[in-house]
């Protein structure tokens, strides 16, 4: 399917989130949409979509201007979209959620639905179980959920929003594949992203949008720092690693072990001290979330103790780790971390200690206005946070952490952010490990993992490995452990 959009504008208060944009996608092409957080790719996309409507401008699909008010109307198009934050019901079993939204009987032939689930599933190599429950997945399993929905539902336009942050590589490999045969079938694939690695990998073409404007577009072969230049106005760098010194013990673990209904995970007995920054790798839903839930009281151990500063905490509630200083950044945004229909203002005075019978709106805005301003969140203190960009969603939860800290467990911390503002978000929780912090977090980026990690731990089907020294490590060495291959660990 043809894709034209023509002269886009959109706008929220005074906050210009696409700016004129023009943009062609012909059939059969993977399109990539590359561009620093806020650059306006998630609103371009949901305009598209059906979740917004533009202020300006005109979609044309095979040389028809259409109108798209709801996704119900995009997907009757052939237009589908996966969010960052996959859109499903928790409550359900997974097979009813990918029902949702199919036209046809009241009460639909669900062996039928189920072969096809199934016939869908074998192509992708997603082992998803029809009768589980949509809450008991990963958010790399919902997003798998979503998109063979919307392939069933006769997407003839795929639209992925980040959709490489919660799965495994092996399953970024036979998604992409997927993708390029879909391609050769005339389907059009929009692949939003800000990771340059995957972008080049897959994509026939790449249009790049800065502060709301489609700065430039390129074709293979790309040049990558052209391509950085183009997002962020300048080369970004890594720079170097930042190891911090280790102090006093903060987490002692002893015979840990905890257990969902899919596994049981026994975890060697670790001691992790301020100033040091543990990373956990693993395949999606080998053991790693249910180990960091069970560090800050979210998961009660089937055995073993935790212990924070000396102090048994085990089987305590969420509040009292928290009471202890440690706390808990989810990779589900707008389920587990922010409110939705609140204000970044409204979410700061939950976040803070209020002084007085009344809140202060006046000091609560000026103290959102200086967490905006350290943060470099690109939204004002009366938006709502669902209307912020992934990105800046991400920004706000990091900066709705109290301050000090004795452990800050995070999944996937960079999740849907770019290289400058994944440095930048490092750069203040490495502040933290110099302050007498302690970090714990899960990553899927392998270089994430090796760049700021003191130690690694490896999950593998519910096995914990020893700490692993993470210089000394190299990716492909850890690649190969969180596949399986070379495993020496009890």
């Amino acid at each position: 399917m043809n894709i034209e959009l023509n002269g886009i504008t959109k706008t929220f208060g005074s906050v210009v989130a696409n700016d004129d944009i023009c943009l062609t996608i012909p059939a059969g092409t993977i399109q990539g949409i590359l561009g620093e957080n806020g650059a306006g790719k998630s609103t371009l996309m949901k305009i598209l979509s059906g979740f917004f409507s533009a202020d300006r401008g005109e979609i044309r699909l095979d040389g028809k201007v259409v109108t798209i008010q709801s996704p119900a109307d995009a997907i009757q198009y052939g237009v589908g979209m996966l969010h960052q934050d996959p859109l499903d019901f928790p409550p359900m079993k997974v097979i009813d959620d990918f029902m949702v939204g199919r036209n046809g009987s009241i009460f639909p032939k669900r062996a039928q639905v189920i072969q096809d689930f199934n016939e869908l599933q074998e192509q992708y190599k997603f082992t998803l179980d029809p009768d589980a429950f949509v809450e008991t997945l990963t958010v790399g399993e919902r997003q798998q959920l979503e998109i063979l929905r919307l392939l069933w539902l006769g997407a003839r336009v795929l639209i992925l929003d980040e959709p490489t942050t919660g799965i495994s590589a092996l399953q970024k490999e036979k998604l992409f594949a997927s993708l390029r045969l879909l391609a050769e079938k005339g389907m059009s694939i929009i692949l939003v992203s800000h990771k340059l690695e995957d972008v080049e990998f897959l994509c026939g073409r790449v249009a790049v949008l800065r502060r709301g404007k489609l700065v430039g577009e390129a074709v293979p072969p790309y040049e990558t720092e052209q391509l950085v230049k183009l997002m962020f106005g300048k080369v970004v760098s890594m720079g170097n690693r930042q190891p911090c010194s280790s102090g006093e013990a903060l987490l002692k673990l002893q015979g840990l072990a905890v257990e969902d209904y899919r596994m049981q995970v026994r975890v060697p007995d670790l001691e992790i001290r301020s100033g040091e920054v543990i990373g956990l790798a693993g395949m999606e839903g080998s053991g790693e979330r249910l180990f960091l839930k069970a560090c800050c009281g979210l998961l009660r151990p089937v055995a073993g103790k935790v212990l924070i500063k000396d102090q048994d905490l085990t089987g305590k509630n969420y509040l009292t780790f928290l009471d202890h200083g440690v706390a808990y950044m989810p990779a589900s945004r707008m389920e587990e971390g922010l409110v939705a229909g609140l204000s970044l203002k409204e979410h700061f005075v939950l976040a803070e200690e209020q002084s007085g019978f009344f809140v202060d709106w006046g000091k609560s805005e000026q103290h959102t206005n200086e967490k905006i301003e350290e943060f470099n969140i690109r939204g004002k203190p009366e938006l709502n946070v669902e209307d912020l960009s992934g990105g800046n969603q991400q920004r706000a939860l990091l900066a709705l952490m109290k301050t000090p800290l004795n452990l800050v467990l995070m999944e996937h911390p960079t999740r849907g952010l770019d290289v400058e503002s994944s440095i930048y978000i490092w750069s203040k929780m490495k502040e933290r490990c110099r302050q007498g912090s302690a970090i714990i977090f899960i990553s899927s980026d392998l270089d994430e993992l090796l760049q700021y990690s003191d130690r690694l731990l490896v999950f593998f089907a519910g096995k914990v490995s020893s700490p692993l020294e993470a210089e000394t490590t190299t990716v492909d060495r850890l690649g190969e452990l969180i596949g399986g291959k070379g495993w020496q660990f009890e």
